[in-house]
C-alpha cells in the first residue's frame, strides 16, 4: 500500500506535501504555496492537522511506500534530490511528463532511480498505440515507464478496458486507476486485472483486498 501525496515548493525552497496550489480552500487565504515560507505554512496548518515536508515524511515513516505527484514546476528538481536516497520506496509521477522527467533526472543525478508513472502526453501515446493494436508501439510509448495512473473514464472515453490492461501488462508496466472509492468499483477493476487503486477510502480498499486474499 502506498501513501499518495502532492508536492509543492515553498517560497524558501522547501518541498511540502500539500494538495492545493494555495491556501484558499484550507484556510481562506488566497496566497499560493509558492509565496509562503515553510515557517509561515507550518503556522497556518498548526490547527488544521499539521504539515509535513517531504524530507520529514520520508524520515518519519521509514517503511512507508510513497506515490508522489510533482504538482509545481519549481518542485521537480528538489523532489528528485529529496527522494534519491529513498528511491526504492517511491513511485514518482506528474501530469506533466517534462516535470516528471526533471524530477527523475535529479534523483538519478543524486544516486537514486525511483519507479515512475507516465504523464498526460505519454498516456495519450499509449492510448493511440493500444487503439492501433500494435504491441511494438505500446512498448515504445511505455519505454522507461513503470506504471500508468489513469481514471477509468475521461468524459465519454472509457480508458480502462480489458484490451488496455492487457496491452500495458504486455509492455511490462502496471495499471493504477484513480479515484476509486466504492467497494463494487474496486472489486470490478481488480477483477479486470488492474494493479493498483488510488482511493480516498483506504478502509474500504483494505477490506476489499483482504477479502480477496
Amino acid at each position: 500500500m502506498y501513501a499518495e501525496s502532492d508536492c509543492h515548493l515553498t517560497a524558501d525552497g522547501h518541498v511540502v506535501l500539500f494538495h492545493d496550489d494555495d491556501l484558499a480552500r484550507v484556510a481562506g487565504d488566497p496566497r499560493p504555496i509558492a509565496a509562503i515560507t515553510l515557517a509561515e505554512l507550518e503556522q497556518v496548518m498548526e490547527t488544521r492537522g499539521g504539515l509535513l515536508s517531504l524530507p520529514s515524511a520520508l524520515d518519519a515513516f521509514p517503511t512507508l511506500l510513497f506515490n508522489l505527484d510533482v504538482k509545481a514546476p519549481a518542485a521537480a528538481e528538489p523532489v528528485g534530490r529529496a527522494i534519491a536516497r529513498e528511491a526504492d520506496r517511491v513511485l514518482l509521477t506528474s501530469f506533466s511528463d517534462r516535470r516528471r522527467g526533471e524530477a527523475l533526472a535529479a534523483a538519478r543525478a543524486a544516486g537514486g532511480d525511483p519507479a515512475t508513472s507516465a504523464g498526460r502526453s505519454t498516456i495519450a501515446r499509449v492510448l493511440a498505440a493500444v487503439a492501433s493494436r500494435s504491441p511494438l508501439l505500446v512498448r515504445r510509448a511505455l519505454a522507461g515507464i513503470d506504471a500508468l495512473q489513469v481514471p477509468e473514464r475521461h468524459g465519454r472515453l472509457r480508458i480502462v478496458t480489458p484490451r488496455f490492461v492487457d496491452a500495458v501488462h504486455g509492455a511490462g508496466a502496471e495499471v493504477h486507476v484513480w479515484t476509486v472509492n466504492a467497494a463494487d468499483d474496486m472489486t470490478r477493476l481488480l477483477d479486470l486485472g488492474v494493479d493498483g487503486l488510488v482511493t480516498d477510502r483506504a478502509d474500504i480498499a483494505h477490506h476489499v483486498v483482504s477479502a480477496r486474499a
